[in-house]
C-alpha cells in the first residue's frame, strides 16, 4: 500500500483578519511543502478551517454588538478567499461550527469518556458573575499579573509576560461583562488525564519510538519543538480540563442533568477539526477519511506556529492515542515568530499589515502574490524569531526575482526568439557541465523542502538560476554571434539554458505559484501537474531534453518589473505609502499624556583592571530548555547550548519569564564560573541580564543568527 499524507495547518480563530505572521507561520510552509509532494505525485490531502468556538469569539461578539454567529461568518470568508487570492492550496478549508465537526468532536469525547480512565471529574471553584448570572471562562476575568504586575492580564495568560495563568492567581481580579469582582461558586467540569500518557510521550518525543518500535527520526525534529515539549514533560504533566461554563460551543454529550450549560473546551475540539475537515473532503470527493489517519503508511504532518507546540506535541497525540488507531504526526515543523519592523504585530496601534489589506493596498502591484510570498520565505522564521521588513522586501524582489531569475529568464527567450525564430536550436549538451550542476542543485533542493528547509530551498532556486546566468555569461553568445553566427556554441549555450529555465518553471511552482504558469507558457510547455517534477528528474537521470530540439517556444515577456525603477515610481510608490504609516505610528504615542518616572541609577562598582576582566569567560548561547524549579518561585533550570557543549545553569529570573517563552532564546553566559549548587541542581554558569527602572528584567542577547559558542570579547 503506498504512503498517504495527511497535512494539518493550525486553525485561525475566526475572530479577525490574519496578518503576515501568520502566513509565515502555519500556511505558506505547509502550502510549499504540500505543493512539492503533489509535484512528486504524491497521495496527499491537506486540510484547514476556522477555529469557531471559545471564549475568544463571544468576546469579540459582545464588543460589536452582533452575534457570534455574524463574527464567524465575516472573517471564515474573509480569511478563506485571502488564503485563495494568495495561492494557498487546501484541499478543504472546514469550520468548526458545521454539523459534522460537532458531532465528529461529540463521537470522539464518547470514546474516550465511554473507555472509564481517560477522564476524570472534578467539583472546582470558579468564579461567577451575579450581575450576568453566568460562570466566567478564563479570558473574560481581567486582573493584575502576579508575576509581571501587568494591569490587565487575563485569566490563562498575561500577554504582557507570557505567563500561563489561573485565574485564582490574578490579583484583584473583574469580570469583563459587568467589571465587577466576580465570586467563586462551585461546578462539575471533566478533565483528560494527561499525565498518564506521559511515558510514552517522552520515548515519543525524545527517541522517536513507540513501545520500543520506530516511529519517526526524532533528530529530524526541530530543537525548539523537542525542547519545549521536553520543559513540559520535566515539570510534570498534569490533568487538563475539557468542558467549560460556556453558551457557545459544542455541547458536551451527556445526559442534560450531567451536563446542562456545558461545552467542550476549545482547545479540545480544535485539533479534532483536522479530522472533521478530512471526513468532509472524504465525503465531497468519494474517499475514504480513514484511510489518511490510520494506519502505518499515513504521514501526519502538522505545521504551526511556537505558540502551538504543545497542542500539536502532548495533547493531541495524546488524544489521538487515547483514543484508538490513530496515526501520531511523524513531524511538527513549528516556526517561530515574525515580527514586523523591529516589533511584534499589534492591530490595536495599526504596527503592521493585514494579508487581506496587503492585497487590497497593492491591488495595482504586479505579482503581489508571488513578491510577497518570496519575501516571507527568504525570511521565514523556521528556527528563529525573523524580522519583516519593507526595504528587505524590495531587495527580495528586485535582486532575485527580477535580476536573477527574471532576467535570466528573459533573456533565454530573446536570444531564441532573435537567433532561431523561437525554435530549440540542436546540439548535443548530454554533458555539459551547467545542465549537469542545475540538475544536481535541483536534487539538494529538494533535500531541504524533505527536511522543511524551506528558506534554504528557495535560495538554492536562485542558485540554479544564478547558475544559468553565469554559464551565459561565460559564453556570451551574443558576442560570438556578431563574428561568427554558424558558431555551434551558441546553439549549445541556449539549448542548455532551455533546459535550465525548463527546470526553474518546476522547482519554482512551490515558491512562486503564480509565476510557474507564465513560465511554462513562455517555454509553450504545459502547465505543472501532479508528477511533473519527478518526470522532470527522470528526464535529466536519462539524458532526455525538457525543451526538444526544433520546439517553438513563446514570445518575450517581463515576469518582475523591478520596484526601484528611476523610469517608472509607481511600484516604489506603494513600498513607501507602507513605510509612512509606519513612520505616522512611530510619531504618533499610545498615550498623550504618559506618565513621567524618575530614574535612577546605582552608582559604578570599584574600577577594575583589564586582566580582571578578560579572566572572564563570556560565550554566546542559546536556551534549549527551561522549566521551574519546584518549590523555588524565582528559579528557574535552564538548559542552555554553548555550541561545544550543553551547560545546566539555574537562574532567578522565574518572576520576569515563562519557561516556554525562552526556548530558542539567545544569551551571554559566564562560562568559567565556578559551578554552585542551587536547590540541589548544579548550576554550571550564569546568564547575563539587565534590570529597568521599575526592575523589570531584560536579557542581555547577541543578534539573530549568532550560534552558541561564540566569544564575546
Amino acid at each position: 500500500m503506498s504512503k498517504k499524507y495527511l497535512v494539518t495547518s493550525a486553525l485561525p480563530y475566526a475572530n479577525g483578519a490574519l496578518h503576515l505572521g501568520h502566513l509565515a507561520g502555519a500556511y505558506l510552509p505547509a502550502d510549499i511543502y504540500v505543493r512539492y509532494l503533489r509535484l512528486l505525485g504524491k497521495d496527499v490531502v491537506w486540510v484547514c478551517g476556522s477555529d469557531e468556538h471559545g471564549a475568544a469569539i463571544t468576546i469579540r461578539a459582545k464588543k460589536e454588538g452582533v452575534s457570534p454567529r455574524e463574527i464567524i461568518d465575516k472573517y471564515h470568508h474573509l480569511n478563506k478567499e485571502t488564503f485563495e487570492k494568495l495561492g494557498i492550496s487546501f484541499d478543504y478549508y472546514h469550520r468548526t461550527s458545521a454539523p459534522l465537526h460537532h458531532q465528529t468532536s461529540q463521537d470522539f469525547f464518547l470514546t474516550l469518556y465511554n473507555k472509564g480512565h481517560e477522564f476524570e471529574e472534578r467539583s472546582i471553584e470558579q468564579y461567577y458573575d451575579e450581575d450576568f448570572e453566568q460562570f466566567l471562562a478564563d479570558r473574560y476575568i481581567v486582573g493584575t499579573c502576579p508575576r509581571c504586575g501587568h494591569p490587565n492580564a487575563y485569566g490563562d495568560q498575561c500577554e504582557n509576560c507570557g505567563a500561563d495563568l489561573s485565574p485564582l492567581e490574578l490579583i484583584n481580579p473583574r469580570s469583563t461583562l459587568s467589571g465587577k469582582a466576580p465570586v467563586l461558586k462551585s461546578t462539575k467540569h471533566w478533565y483528560f488525564r494527561l499525565d498518564q500518557h506521559a511515558p510514552w510521550l517522552r520515548e515519543w518525543i525524545e527517541q522517536g519510538t513507540l513501545d520500543g518500535q520506530p516511529h519517526h527520526d526524532a533528530k529530524a525534529w526541530k530543537k525548539h519543538v523537542v525542547g519545549q515539549c521536553l520543559s513540559w514533560l520535566d515539570g510534570g504533566l498534569q490533568p487538563r480540563a475539557i468542558t467549560r461554563d460556556l453558551d457557545w460551543g459544542i455541547p458536551v454529550p451527556l445526559p442534560a442533568d450531567e451536563a446542562k450549560g456545558k461545552v467542550l473546551y476549545v482547545w479540545f475540539d480544535a485539533p479534532i477539526g483536522y479530522i472533521s475537515s478530512t471526513k468532509q473532503w472524504a465525503l465531497d470527493n468519494g474517499k475514504d477519511w480513514e484511510t489518511y489517519w490510520k494506519g502505518e503508511d499515513v504521514e501526519l504532518i502538522h505545521f504551526i506556529g511556537k505558540d502551538n507546540i504543545v497542542f500539536h506535541c502532548i495533547v493531541f497525540p495524546a488524544m489521538l492515542r487515547a483514543h484508538g488507531a490513530f496515526a501520531l504526526p511523524r513531524n511538527v515543523p513549528a516556526n517561530q515568530f515574525l515580527n514586523f519592523e523591529g516589533e511584534k504585530f499589534s492591530k490595536s496601534r495599526g504596527w503592521g499589515i493585514e494579508q487581506d489589506q496587503y492585497l487590497e493596498e497593492f491591488k495595482d502591484f504586479p505579482n503581489k502574490e508571488d513578491a510577497l510570498r518570496w519575501a516571507l520565505v527568504r525570511n521565514m522564521p523556521e528556527n528563529k524569531d525573523a524580522d519583516f521588513k519593507w526595504d528587505e522586501f524590495v531587495e527580495f524582489h528586485d535582486k532575485e526575482l527580477a535580476d536573477n531569475l527574471g532576467n535570466f529568464v528573459n533573456r533565454v527567450v530573446v536570444l531564441t526568439q532573435k537567433y532561431y525564430n523561437g525554435q530549440a536550436p540542436e546540439a548535443s549538451i548530454t554533458t555539459n557541465a551547467a545542465l549537469i550542476a542545475a540538475y544536481q542543485q535541483a536534487q539538494i533542493l529538494t533535500a531541504e523542502l524533505e527536511q522543511f528547509s524551506f528558506k534554504q530551498a528557495a535560495q538554492f532556486l536562485m542558485d540554479i538560476s544564478s547558475l544559468g546566468n553565469t554559464y551565459m555569461q561565460e559564453v556570451s553568445p551574443w558576442q560570438i554571434w556578431k563574428d561568427d553566427p554558424d558558431n555551434p556554441a551558441i546553439k549549445e549555450c541556449l539549448l542548455v539554458c532551455l533546459q535550465i529555465v525548463a527546470l526553474l518553471s518546476v522547482c519554482s511552482e512551490p515558491f512562486i505559484p503564480f509565476t510557474t504558469p507564465r513560465i511554462r507558457r513562455l517555454l509553450n510547455l504545459p502547465e505543472v501537474q501532479a508528477g511533473t517534477l519527478q518526470a522532470t528528474f527522470d528526464a535529466l537521470a536519462q539524458g532526455n531534453l525538457l525543451v526538444p530540439v526544433g520546439h517553438q517556444i513563446g514570445e518575450p515577456a517581463i515576469l518582475f518589473a523591478k520596484i526601484n525603477d528611476r523610469r517608472d515610481t509607481t511600484r516604489l510608490d506603494v513600498i513607501n505609502r507602507q513605510k509612512e504609516k509606519l513612520r505616522h505610528i512611530m510619531a504618533t504615542p499610545d498615550d498623550p499624556t504618559p506618565p513621567t518616572m524618575a530614574v535612577s541609577y546605582e552608582p559604578a562598582k570599584a574600577e577594575i583592571q583589564y586582566d580582571d576582566f578578560a579572566r572572564l569567560d563570556l560565550r554566546t548561547g542559546i536556551i534549549v530548555e527551561a522549566e521551574k524549579v519546584l518549590k523555588a518561585d524565582k528559579l528557574l533550570k535552564l538548559k542552555v547550548d554553548l555550541g561545544f557543549e550543553q551547560r545546566t545553569i539555574v537562574s532567578g529570573i522565574a518572576e520576569h519569564f515563562a519557561p516556554e517563552a525562552l526556548i530558542g532564546q539567545r544569551v551571554v553566559v559566564v562560562a568559567n564560573l565556578a559551578p554552585r549548587k542551587l536547590r540541589g541542581i548544579e548550576s554550571q554558569g550564569m546568564i547575563l541580564s539587565a534590570e529597568d527602572a521599575t526592575g523589570k528584567l531584560g536579557l542581555v542577547a547577541p543578534p539573530d543568527g549568532w550560534q552558541g559558542g561564540w566569544i564575546v570579547k
